[in-house]
This record gives C-alpha cells, structure tokens and sequence, in this order.
C-alpha cells in the first residue's frame, strides 16, 4: 500500500510543478510579450503624457478636476474620490437619502459654478467603478460656458473643442458617444498655450 502511495503522489507532483511552471511563468510571459508586441499602448496603461513627456493620466482611468478652468469629471464614489485602490461604486439605492443629499449638492455646485439648464444625469451621478475617464458631450457642453469664462476665451470655441474630442461608439453601436475629460483638458491648455495640466 505505501509503495502505490508514492507511485501515484509521484506524477501528482510532477504535474503540480510542471503547471506551476507552465501557467505561472510561461504563460504570463508569453501574454505579456505579445501584448507589448501588438498594443504597447494598451499593455503599458494607456497613458496620456504632457509635452515634457511626463505621464499625467490614463486614458481608461479617470482623475477628478475642481478648477473652474477644467472641465470636471463626474462625481466618484471610489474611496475619498477616483481612488484607484478603492474602486467601487456607492452601492446607495434610488432611495437612499445619503445619494439625495450627494446628488442635490452636486447640481446646487455647478448651479452656482453658472451651469445652466437640464443637467445631464452623468454629471451628478457616479458611475459604478468610480474611475469612469468619460463624460457624455451633454455634460461637457453643459460646462462649456464656465470653461469659457474662466479661461476669457469664446463660448463657441470650448463647443467646437468638445465637439472635435466626441467618441463615437465602436463600430457604430457598442458603447454610447463620449469625452474622455482628461484629453479634452489637456486640449485645453493647448488652447491656450500652456504646458502642463493643473487640476
């Protein structure tokens, strides 16, 4: 009996290394090298860098904006707000009065920051990772007017620049049209000749 305990734990632990092996270590490596060889981009975090060269975000995770200068991402529930370590969303249902409460002084915040009319319900919710980078082309042309203001250049202007940064669904019906506000920032600071991306 101990002798056919050994000859069956034998290819047992063969097999345990040789997968450890194979899907610990070659597999990975043989991923991670074909992801640099094809999306390099994609594979080393989709960054967006400034004109130094400094990397300032990512295209895929969103990062929150407070000066009237910028346009603002929408509100997050991750961690203290856009806290990549702690990314959920509120889990607050449609009745809770705590989302109320949040949501009501996030509309009296960009009504008094002079945004005028319907807002659009991305502007004051969050979404449910809480790291959303997008914004819908409603809710940026519903800043347009305080970017423009604060930044003393025309209204039109900031609508043409959000109109030029709309994403369009891939192939033409997964997903919905979209800004990525971080791009759209930095076009901004090109807009007005300046280097970096202040928040």
């Amino acid at each position: 009996m101990n002798k056919d305990f050994v000859t069956s734990l034998r290819p047992a632990i063969v097999l345990t290394i040789l997968f450890a092996l194979l899907l610990g270590i070659v597999y990975p490596l043989v991923m991670t090298g074909i992801g640099q060889a094809i999306f390099p981009t994609q594979a080393n975090g989709s960054l967006i860098r400034d004109s130094q060269g400094r990397a300032v975000g990512s295209t895929v995770i969103g990062q929150a904006f407070t000066s009237d200068r910028y346009f603002q991402t929408r509100p997050s529930a991750a961690g203290k707000g856009y806290d990549g370590l702690a990314s959920a969303g509120s889990n607050l249902g449609p009745t809770a009065q705590a989302l109320t409460d949040r949501v009501k002084a996030d509309v009296e915040r960009h009504r008094a920051a002079g945004v005028t009319g319907q807002l659009p319900g991305d502007l004051v919710t969050a979404s449910g990772s809480g790291l959303d980078p997008h914004l819908s082309p409603e809710s940026a042309l519903a800043q347009s007017a305080r970017v423009a203001r604060a930044r003393g250049v025309s209204e039109g202007q900031i609508r043409d620049l959000v109109a030029r940064n709309v994403e369009h669904p891939l192939l033409g019906f997964l997903g919905e049209d979209r800004v990525n506000v971080l791009a759209l920032n930095q076009q901004l600071d090109r807009l007005n000749g300046r280097a970096g991306t202040a928040r």
